[in-house]
Order: structure tokens, then C-alpha cells, then sequence
């Protein structure tokens, strides 16, 4: 069985270390982005079965990056779980504005990130 692809846009080293490990035990393939002007492009170039997107990136938001996928045909369908360090209500209605699957705020479980990304995935 191929193994199923997620693109981790995060600029946080150690919060991305921690969600690749988490999912690639699971059996994820991981792959990560740090800029969030190269992350439109990475997802294209992937095609990842999930993204995981930090709302707050370096380059570009998490935002303007879901807004973009969301209007281009080919990366609509992709679930996204969208990231943020700000567990405030108007990012949360934000993402989902935007087109986010699910929202989840750090700091957050590790089983809680493997859960949502399993569910949005269609495997939970």
C-alpha cells in the first residue's frame, strides 16, 4: 500500500518535529514547509492527501495560502487542518471562512492532531 502523503506548513522547528514524528508513526509520509510564500507551490508540486497549515507562517499567511487552494479547482478538495497558536475565536472563524476542514489550537494533544487529521482524512 502507497503511503498517504500530508504537507506540514509549520515555521515552529520543534512543533514541526513533534507533528512528523507524531504522524509518521502513524504512518504518514511527512513532508514540511517553513515559508508560507512557498507553500502554495509545494502543495501543487505534492498533491499531499492533507495539509496541516499554520495560521501564522513567515512570507504569507495560513489564510491567504486556504484562500488560494480553495479557489483553485485541482487543490479545493484537499482537507486542511488548520494551526494556530491563538485559540481566539475570530482566527477560528477566519479558517473556516477561508475553507479550513478543522481547526485546532496550540498547544494541543498529540492524539488530538493525529485524530484530526485521520478524521479529515477519512480514515479516523
Amino acid at each position: 500500500m502507497e503511503q498517504k502523503r500530508i504537507l506540514l506548513v509549520e515555521d515552529e522547528p520543534h512543533i514541526a518535529e513533534a507533528i512528523r514524528f507524531i504522524l509518521g508513526r502513524a504512518g504518514w509520509g511527512v513532508d514540511v514547509e517553513s515559508d508560507g510564500a512557498r507553500a502554495l507551490e509545494r502543495v501543487r508540486a505534492l498533491r499531499p492527501e492533507v495539509v496541516v497549515l499554520d495560521l501564522m507562517l513567515p512570507g504569507r499567511t495560513g489564510i491567504e495560502i486556504l484562500t488560494d487552494m480553495r479557489a483553485d479547482p485541482v487543490l479545493a478538495p484537499v482537507p486542511v487542518l488548520m494551526l494556530t497558536a491563538r485559540g481566539q475565536s475570530r482566527d477560528r472563524d477566519a479558517a473556516e471562512q477561508a475553507g479550513a476542514t478543522a481547526f485546532l489550537a496550540k498547544p494541543f494533544a498529540n492524539a488530538d492532531v493525529l485524530a484530526a487529521v485521520e478524521a479529515i482524512a477519512g480514515r479516523g
